[in-house]
């Protein structure tokens, strides 16, 4: 368990860094045996939080990496809120949110997001799409598999949209961190409106500066 917990936050920490330092990386792409045209239109499962487990067992050898995923789209100059807000729509809740990460040993404010939605794509390949910071952002972090980097670009286009073509969106509501403000936020979707309300720690979610 402690070790799921330790992957799952680290690999929070390492999405949420690529965007930022895209450095030259040597990946060693292995080719699948998946055509392309298999992929003219990706499925997309989101995994659920009871499944979590299992999504980092079945691909706890996986490399991952944001290659492939860097091109833009519509949806990168789209402002998170509302991509949140389109997610739960098509998916539903997050696979993660803080309120679930906040409490895994070994826990860091750096790791803070608002939300994470984990999917396997066709059956067979992971992907993860997060939160940069939390409400006061555009687009997501994207990490796949890097043995999957040449169909990342095609996913990418599809997933957006997917997401894009929706016209009504579900509310929502979540909490987010910032350590840089040092201030934690009530972040929601209610009735058409977008809000983000300055709030005091959550109950049960204090985060331990001392460490």
């Amino acid at each position: 368990m402690a070790t799921a917990n330790k992957t799952i936050t680290f690999l929070t920490l390492v999405l949420k860094r690529s965007l930022q330092s895209i450095l030259p990386i040597v990946f060693v792409v292995l080719f699948t045996t998946v055509g392309f045209a298999q992929f003219e239109e990706p499925d997309f499962e989101k995994v659920d939080t009871k499944d979590a487990k299992w999504f980092m067992k079945k691909f706890e050898d996986v490399s991952w990496t944001g290659r492939g995923l860097y091109r833009k789209t519509d949806l990168d100059g789209t402002q998170t809120n509302e991509i949140r807000a389109r997610l739960q729509t098509v998916f539903g809740n997050p696979t993660k949110t803080l309120e679930d990460l906040i409490s895994t040993e070994g826990f860091r404010p750096g790791q803070a997001i608002q939300f994470e939605y984990w999917f396997t794509v066709n059956d067979s390949i992971p992907l993860m799409v997060l939160d940069v910071d939390g409400p006061f952002t555009d687009g997501l972090v994207f990490g796949g598999a890097s043995k999957y980097i040449d169909l990342m670009p095609q996913i990418k286009r599809t997933f957006a949209k997917k997401l894009l073509e929706v016209k009504a969106l579900d509310p929502f509501q979540d909490y987010f961190y910032s350590p840089e403000r040092e201030q934690w936020f009530k972040v929601a979707y209610r009735n058409g409106k977008y809000k983000t309300k300055e709030i005091s720690s959550p109950e049960g979610m204090e985060i331990d500066f001392d460490y």
